[in-house]
């Protein structure tokens, strides 16, 4: 049995197209897709459907509002009450942007931006205030040298790779 890609091409020509025109819209994608409005709608229907893009929101840049500063906090929480307490509270801290469930010497990948080191040491500290988090250990990114990137994903993945 072969397992269809969960893209081909023309999905992945709109997917680019909207990552690099967010506001070019269905009909204006349509017309430099070369294709009818109703096919890029039921395209569009159908990725956001199938969960292969979440939506057509804005990407935020934390830097460009000031949160110069990103932190990769491994965390090591209580077991006995499960993990959605301490997501709970994580997801509570507007500066926590990521959190991962991990394998090895921790249990959460978080990922944290601030201000500034001040700022970092604040969020921390507010991460780590209820009591549920047992063991934590940070580091500072000092540059991101390649973005978070999805399209040569969904190239390989249209071309069956």
């Amino acid at each position: 049995m072969v397992t269809r890609s969960p893209v081909d091409d023309l999905d992945a020509r709109l997917i680019a197209l909207l990552a690099d025109r967010p506001q070019i819209g269905v009909l204006g994608a349509s017309r430099e897709l070369g294709v009818a409005r109703g096919t890029v709608q039921a395209r569009l229907d159908r990725l956001v459907e199938r969960g292969v893009i979440s939506s057509l929101a804005p990407t935020i840049d934390p830097v460009a509002m000031g949160f110069t500063v990103t932190a990769f906090c491994t965390l090591a929480i209580q077991q006995h009450g499960g993990q959605q307490p301490v997501l709970d509270h994580l997801a509570s801290i507007p500066q926590v942007i990521e959190v991962h469930t991990i394998t090895g010497d921790g249990d959460l990948m978080v990922r944290i931006v601030a201000r500034d080191n001040t700022d970092l040491q604040r969020v921390i500290d507010r991460v780590v205030s209820t009591g549920l988090v047992t063991r934590t250990s940070s580091v500072i990114a000092l540059a991101e040298l390649i973005g978070r990137r999805t399209l040569p994903l969904v190239q390989a993945a249209a071309e069956g790779g």
